[in-house]
């Protein structure tokens, strides 16, 4: 399936270790003429640290994408009325923000974002990146696997030595991923 001219919404929390991954494959996304529309959590959008500054990815994404970045509840809730995406993206997405979605949680513009899009039955693509996947966390990665209209870019252990609950998403499988929500289907194998 070819996504040129679709509408992805790009929300990206604080698991700051991963920015750069995903802004290199948000800039593919963007050669590909998929119409990126990015949404900030609260954490993505103020806290400055060793892996950047906040005003660098806000610059660097509307270089990318050309549009402003929602970061705001009040800016994300009429996502859904309004019907503006296809297709959502977050990534990364924390294990803060998978237990929000498990549980109806929408106190931040990621989550009221997920939540606005979602009523309009159309698919929610997360790409975890979180230290306790295979701890707390696991409970709320299986509550969303059998939700209907949530898929999972692949992920796996990233540091098994010294981060043994750890794990984290193959951006690079970012597109793939989105190819195949749109269809409906999940890509396999979800956990490598």
């Amino acid at each position: 399936m070819d996504l040129q001219g679709i509408n992805l919404g790009l929300c990206m929390c604080g698991s700051f270790c991963t920015f750069g991954e995903v802004m290199r494959e948000v800039e593919k996304l963007s050669k590909r003429k998929i119409k990126i529309h990015p949404i900030f959590s609260y954490n993505a959008d103020s806290i400055n640290t060793r892996f950047g500054a906040v005003e660098d990815f806000r610059e660097k994404l509307y270089d990318i994408t050309g549009n402003e970045i929602i970061s705001t509840i009040k800016e994300a809730e009429p996502i859904g009325p309004q019907k503006l995406l296809d297709i959502m993206l977050v990534a990364p997405c924390t294990g803060n923000t998978m237990a929000k979605l498990a549980n109806g949680i929408t106190d931040t513009p990621v989550t009221m974002a997920c939540k606005a899009h979602l009523r309009n039955d159309r698919p929610l693509v997360l790409a975890p990146a979180t230290n306790d996947a295979l701890g707390v966390s696991l409970k709320n990665i299986g509550e969303l696997m059998i939700r209907k209209n949530i898929y999972f870019v692949p992920f796996g252990q990233d540091n098994p030595e010294k981060k043994p609950l750890s794990m984290i998403a193959d951006f690079s499988r970012i597109y793939d991923t989105l190819c195949l929500a749109m269809e409906g289907k999940q890509i396999q194998p979800i956990v490598f």
